[in-house]
């Protein structure tokens, strides 16, 4: 018999895990943006330090990782499981960055969506009682993406309007089976959804759909409303992506005032020239890992609503003329257990 499930998709958990310790690290674009004083790293040296951009995206992960672990007050060898993952191949900035560090590993990829992925993972692990401590980590790197997903840096590409600028970042969640909070409460997982957007350039527009199915999904099986929320966070439709959702909710009689979007957070948007806003997995990441958990650890919110958001595509299926499939997997995080 099933006692956590909430419906088709989401859990409630029975004994919330806490989110004991949270670290963002990021590059030089990043700290120029709005959100700066709640990174815990900005580094003025998009490579920190090493002689690739993939090497550079892993270096950001272990120290995401490291600062997260040492908030919470725990060495590597405690963690029983550490979900990790980013954008390029094989999740190879994850793997590379675990080498050595003799940690049980399970590599994700759900694209921009993959920290909420690994909340989620993280939080059924020590729910279910299979640890007492696990980790959630995700990044990207502006130029190891672009030259994986589109064209290196040295073609000089022109950007169209609906583009996203992919953040340099990595954020990292060490989690406990017991401590003060905040508390991961809910999860509700996201079905694919495929609207037929085949734009590789407008994530926004093949994401949103994937975002209002999830959130509709929460909000049907929880049976809250939106205004339970004190902040409903995408990440990361960017500026098209969000006035979609937005739209999609009005068409159905509902405002959503408490909502925004990572993408649109993370950098000032006219003033930077990102175009849509921030994408990659290191976007939601950094935002949740510093600005919104510090938020809460200050008492701005309550309740949040973290909905992580990816589109499913690879360099191949582009060119082979697929469309777009989407995903997003909402987390509720309260200051409260007893929710």
């Amino acid at each position: 018999m099933t006692v956590k499930k909430l419906g088709r998709q989401t859990v409630a958990f029975a004994n919330p895990p806490t989110i004991a310790g949270y670290a963002s690290v990021v590059g030089k674009k990043e700290g120029d943006g709005p959100l700066a004083t709640f990174f815990d790293l900005i580094n003025q040296d998009d490579s920190f330090g090493e002689s690739s951009w993939e090497k550079a995206e892993s270096a950001m992960q272990r120290l995401a990782l490291q600062s997260a672990l040492d908030k919470a007050g725990q060495a590597p060898s405690s963690l029983d499981l550490l979900f990790a993952g980013d954008l390029l191949n094989q999740c190879i900035a994850s793997s590379f960055a675990v080498r050595g560090q003799d940690v049980p590993f399970l590599g994700l990829y759900g694209a921009c969506s993959t920290m909420a992925e690994g909340l989620v993972m993280a939080s059924m692990t020590l729910d279910g009682g299979f640890g007492n401590w696990a980790a959630a980590v995700a990044s990207s790197h502006f130029c190891s993406a672009e030259r994986q997903y589109r064209t290196p840096l040295e073609y000089g590409g022109q950007r169209t309007p609906t583009a996203q600028w992919t953040v340099t970042g990595a954020g990292a969640a060490v989690l406990s089976r017991e401590g003060n909070g905040p508390y991961v409460t809910h999860a509700t997982i996201g079905k694919v959804v495929d609207k037929g957007i085949k734009d590789a350039n407008n994530m926004g527009a093949a994401m949103a759909p994937a975002a209002y199915s999830s959130l509709t999904a929460h909000f049907s099986e929880t049976g809250r409303k939106p205004s339970y929320y004190d902040l409903i966070v995408t990440g990361d439709l960017g500026e098209l992506g969000k006035s979609i959702v937005l739209d999609l909710f009005r068409a159905d009689g509902v405002e959503l005032g408490n909502y925004d979007d990572c993408g649109v957070m993370i950098f000032d948007l006219p003033a930077q020239d990102v175009h849509c806003g921030g994408s990659g997995c290191g976007c939601s990441a950094v935002v949740l890992n510093g600005y919104l958990l510090r938020g809460m650890a200050e008492g701005r919110w309550k309740n949040i609503l973290f909905c992580g958001t990816g589109a499913l595509l690879s360099p191949i299926s582009s060119l082979q003329g697929e469309s777009i499939p989407g995903i997003c997997h909402a987390v509720a995080i309260s200051t409260e257990k007893g929710v």
